[in-house]
């Protein structure tokens, strides 16, 4: 597992956030204080307060190189 800090401080950074999950096969949830959300569900992310960083964490071993470059513009 691979934990990294993220913003998503607009809708539209949401989506597409959303929708670059959806290319993996790999599980990903979000870590904003006692809540863990999947971070592959748009109504989970909106119930976060995103007007901070939250974390990441990326479960997968394989693929974990190509879906930092793909995450690159969300990382703090």
């Amino acid at each position: 597992m691979k934990t990294v800090r993220i913003s998503l401080n607009s809708i539209d950074k949401v989506k597409s956030f959303v929708n670059d999950l959806a290319k993996f096969d790999a599980d990903f949830d979000l870590v904003s204080g006692r809540y863990v959300i999947d971070a592959k569900s748009i109504m989970g992310i909106f119930s976060l307060d995103l007007s901070k960083p939250i974390d990441l964490n990326i479960h997968s071993e394989t693929q974990v190189d190509e879906i930092l470059t793909i995450l690159a513009p969300y990382i703090v």
